[in-house]
């Protein structure tokens, strides 16, 4: 058993807690966080000081393995621009409201001008396409959070709600409903710098978008042809490498780099983390990369502890 002597008796009650956990469900165990990290359990911050964990230099962070009830958190959560994660949010309202089967490609939809003429205006991610065009709804879905298309992100949102205002509202009226209380959706792609989240909201709506599995099956893929735009690729580059099985990739020169990702672990869970305002006000790619190798980091460090075992050390 772990023999913490010097530590404070709370603490050793908080560590405890978490081996019995993992040695009951014989999962990986979710190691203790770094110096002046926070380990929420049942909503009561508890200091932790005395961890490994490879958390980024600058940011923000949270993970949590998948059925364990707890988020281990990192660095002010505050909310920050969050840039394209705000289209898991926009894919989880439109498939909420449009649910598809595994397999199923959906309603088609046709392309309108608006979109059309967005492509390739204003330095955003978009993708062209031809207005009078009918794409189902799965290959919509395949723009949005493969190449992270802000142009198919408000066409997905004129379909679903009418206007991009009125799917904004559904959008917020979503993360009340899931907890996530230091969150603001102001558009249906993250282009706005007023869109804002923290890491530990993020992780609520990850634990949800991935319960969906049309969204979890699109997210996991590398590359897809959708007919009349051609062959796209996953802007999240660490699919395949250290057991990521999704989720997205975010920036812009305010919001810097994120990503909120999954990976799978040794046992039959998710490990869920959210990486956020990796080299903020730089570039674009520049914060991209960032938030692509702390997250590399971070779940390699979080991959490599052993099966539960009933003990640490």
């Amino acid at each position: 058993m772990l023999s913490l002597p010097s530590v404070p008796r709370r603490v050793r009650t908080a560590v405890g807690a978490l081996l019995l956990l993992a040695a009951l469900t014989a999962l990986v165990v979710l190691p203790r966080s770094d110096r002046g990290t926070s380990a929420r359990q049942d909503g009561a911050p508890t200091r932790i000081t005395d961890g490994d964990i490879p958390w980024p230099g600058e940011g923000q962070a949270a993970v949590t393995l998948e059925g364990s009830g707890r988020v281990l958190t990192h660095g002010a959560q505050r909310p920050v621009p969050i840039a394209s994660l705000a289209k898991v949010m926009t894919a989880y309202v439109v498939l909420t409201g449009h649910p598809l089967r595994p397999g199923e490609e959906g309603p088609r939809i046709e392309v309108d001008r608006q979109a059309a003429h967005e492509a390739g205006v204003g330095g955003e991610s978009t993708v062209v396409v031809t207005p009078g065009d009918r794409r189902t709804e799965r290959e919509l879905l395949h723009l949005l959070l493969l190449p992270s298309a802000n142009n198919i992100a408000r066409l997905l949102a004129r379909w679903d709600a009418g206007s991009e205002e009125a799917f904004v509202r559904k959008m917020q009226r979503a993360a009340h409903d899931l907890g996530m209380r230091d969150t603001t959706y102001t558009d249906a792609g993250g282009i706005e710098p007023t869109t804002t989240s923290t890491a530990a909201d993020q992780l609520k709506l990850a634990r949800e978008a991935m319960r969906l599995p049309v969204l979890r099956d699109i997210v996991s893929t590398r590359e897809a042809t959708v007919p009349g735009v051609g062959r796209v690729a996953n802007t999240n580059t660490l699919l395949g490498t250290s057991g990521v099985v999704g989720l997205k990739t975010g920036s812009t020169t305010p919001a810097g780099g994120n990503l909120l990702w999954a990976a799978k672990t040794d046992g039959t869970h998710l490990l869920l983390g959210a990486v956020l305002h990796q080299r903020a006000h730089t570039t674009p790619a520049e914060g991209l990369t960032a938030a692509l190798e702390a997250s590399r980091a971070l779940i390699d460090g979080l991959r490599a502890r052993p099966r539960s075992t009933g003990s640490e050390g």
